[in-house]
């Protein structure tokens, strides 16, 4: 019997190594698509075939895959994962985020080789700011308004998808991803160790989670259960606040003390545009930035994983407490922390 084969774009990073993981446990043939300057160190010495797609180029990235299906055959299921989460500028964001799922799938349609899925992991800032006068969850039959210049290229990319007729789309919208490989939660975790809990304005804020295996099981849960045409935000069903979050990684680390501090909004925004400023006189982009200022700013980030839980069953392998846990001693084990 033929393997399925499947593409990963993204593959080097945080979630595309971890799918790419998970493809292999599952007997999936195997490509990661990478670029060429990107890390192979959660690739090496695992059967996957590396292929460096130049989305940008629509006329070469057709040519690419016309050559790959001719002497191998067609994608069964594509996980599009690849994206910017930061940007020189904030013109990249559309550029990469949407425009090169544009090209991916026009020329994957003009060779004839379209899959039987492919998966767009998108973002709950694609949604934009929810209920944050009674916290109610954010709904997917909510009208999106993403404030971010990423949350707005994730929307595009959705409604290009949603747009074709018959499509075989499954749009995954996550919130915060953490787990091992991830450096964004790290930086919160060093802060810990420090002796720091730093937390972004004054009112309340709720926190969402979901684990990098969760997220990776529900993928492969919907693409073998032939779901197609659906979209889902993905977490692991609990809310915490900020403070509760940076108290469970306080625990992890056993630290017993922190300072606790709270960083007015009105303080934070010029500090966000000045570390974004200083970033690119050196050519650089920078997590901390006017983008990431709004998702702080932001103070409701629950949402309604009913549809999961009744369409596959969803029950999340990792609360948050264990999955901290965890994360913190797999950063430990490889020198992070």
């Amino acid at each position: 019997m033929e393997k399925k084969r499947i593409l990963i774009t993204g593959a080097s990073g945080f979630i595309g190594s971890t799918a790419v993981d998970r493809a292999l446990e599952l007997g999936y043939e195997t490509w990661a698509g990478i670029r060429r300057s990107s890390s192979r160190q959660y690739l090496q010495g695992k059967p996957v075939r590396l292929i460096d797609l130049q989305y940008h180029d629509k006329e070469m990235l057709r040519d690419q895959l016309l050559q790959l299906v001719k002497e191998n055959g067609r994608f069964h299921h594509i996980l599009h994962i690849a994206g910017l989460t930061k940007a020189l500028h904030k013109s990249d964001f559309d550029k990469v985020n949407y425009g090169h799922t544009r090209n991916l799938v026009e020329a994957l349609t003009e060779i004839g080789a379209l899959p039987d899925t492919f998966v767009l992991m998108s973002s709950l800032g694609a949604m934009g700011a929810g209920d944050e006068f009674n916290y109610t969850p954010i709904r997917s039959d909510q009208l999106p308004n993403p404030a971010t210049a990423y949350g707005k290229s994730k929307l595009k990319a959705e409604n290009y998808l949603k747009s074709i007729e018959g499509f075989p789309y499954i749009i995954l919208r996550p919130t915060g991803v953490y787990g091992p490989r991830d450096r964004d939660y790290l930086i919160l975790m060093k802060a810990v160790k420090n002796g720091l809990d730093v937390g972004a304005g004054c009112k309340k804020q709720i926190l969402s989670f979901i684990h990098s295996e969760d997220l990776v099981n529900v993928l492969f849960t919907l693409i073998e259960k032939g779901i197609n045409r659906r979209e889902y935000f993905v977490a692991d069903g609990e809310i915490y606040t900020d403070r509760e979050f940076n108290a469970i990684v306080q625990t992890a680390l056993h630290k017993k003390h922190v300072i606790r501090l709270k960083i007015p909004l009105f303080l934070v925004r010029p500090a966000a545009f000045i570390s974004e400023k200083a970033a690119a006189l050196f050519g650089e982009a920078t997590t901390f930035n006017s983008d990431k200022y709004l998702i702080m700013k932001q103070r409701n980030w629950s949402c309604d994983t009913e549809p999961l839980k009744k369409e596959i069953g969803f029950v999340p392998k990792w609360r948050l407490k264990e999955g901290v846990e965890q994360t913190v001693e797999w950063y430990k084990k490889e020198g992070w922390l």
